[in-house]
């Protein structure tokens, strides 16, 4: 087994957020270590054109992008580790880290950019069309649907709000849902059924997407009645899955605060969780925006304020000369 190795600032997370916090983590001179995870670039990897990210004025593509944030976190001196991360004690620090491959890291700093994971409904056609028709972000995606029949799946607050937001650009919404009602706030439910653009069909669960491969594109889904199996084929030129996001927080249960949906909680204008050393930045904290650029501007804060931590502490212990079982003692590195 390799030997523990400790750095001043380790990232676990590749995606806008991560990726961010390690270029301002290193051209502050933290030499952190950035550790990718299962899936290097996160949601992004699996979006294809992306037009709302500042900076470019075409389409660009999400991989490239998330190649370019690596490329550039890479450049001003972050260490990227292709691993992922297995066990985390947060009890004391530094915070032992360990990964897959066995290696130990001891963080004085660590961020969390863990991201979340849209929940799928799990059919054959998603995959295969992810990317060219099937979505799970509106605010993402709703802009290629301009003029065209798009399929939303849920009944909560996400599938509510993602089809209203669809509205100003599809020329109709359908939502369809396995209940004859919705869970989502009666406000949102108020406003759905005022628009004239959306179609509600109750009591159907969305069997399969239907689509040609060459070239990929949707063209509709398959529906069946929940009560008496009929089946019918609705046409759309989009299908959004609306049915909530996973945060990837597992990790973390028990240590760090959640709410009830496994979100990590960090203090009001802050990336700092209740731990101090221990911020949280991107998806893993938000449910609400879910941007690459919201998360991009979390990881900024995540390493500014892991940055100025530091400093504090160097400045103490200059200040303060104490033993070394004084400093690991009251955590002072």
């Amino acid at each position: 087994m390799s030997e523990a190795r400790p750095v001043r600032c380790l990232i676990i997370g590749a995606g806008p957020a991560g990726y961010t916090a390690a270029v301002y983590a290193a051209r502050a001179l933290l030499d952190p270590v950035l550790i990718a995870g299962l899936t290097p670039g996160g949601q992004l990897t699996i979006t294809t054109d992306v037009e709302n990210y500042p900076g470019f004025a075409e389409v660009i593509q999400g991989p490239w992008l998330m190649e370019q944030m690596r490329a550039q976190a890479e450049h001003v001196g972050t260490e990227v580790v292709n691993d992922i991360v297995v066990a985390a004690d947060l009890s004391a620090r530094p915070f032992r880290i360990r990964c897959d491959s066995g290696q130990v890291w001891l963080a004085e700093t660590l961020i969390i950019a863990t991201g979340a994971q849209a929940k799928w409904l799990g059919l054959p056609g998603e995959q295969t069309f992810q990317g060219f028709g099937v979505s799970a972000c509106a605010t993402c995606d709703g802009f290629f649907y301009r003029g065209k029949a798009v399929v939303v799946a849920g009944g909560g607050n996400t599938a509510v709000e993602e089809a209203l937001f669809l509205t100003k650009f599809a020329s109709k919404v359908t939502v369809v849902h396995r209940r004859d009602e919705f869970r989502a706030e009666k406000i949102l439910q108020e406003r759905l059924f005022a628009n004239p653009k959306i179609e509600v069909i109750w009591d159907h669960a969305v069997e399969d997407v239907l689509g040609t491969t060459d070239p990929a594109g949707v063209t509709g889904v398959r529906l069946r009645h929940v009560k008496t199996g009929a089946a019918r084929d609705v046409s759309c030129d989009g299908f959004f899955v609306a049915i909530g996001h996973a945060p990837a927080s597992e990790l973390f249960k028990g240590q760090l605060e959640m709410d009830a949906a496994g979100y990590l909680k960090v203090k009001a204008g802050s990336a700092a969780t209740a731990i101090e050393g221990v911020f949280a930045a991107g998806d893993v904290t938000d449910d609400v925006y879910r941007q690459a650029v919201t998360a991009a501007g979390m990881g900024c804060m995540a390493a500014l304020e892991a940055v100025r931590l530091l400093a504090e502490k160097d400045h103490a212990a200059a200040h303060h000369p104490i033993s070394h079982a004084e400093a690991e003692k009251i955590g002072v590195w």
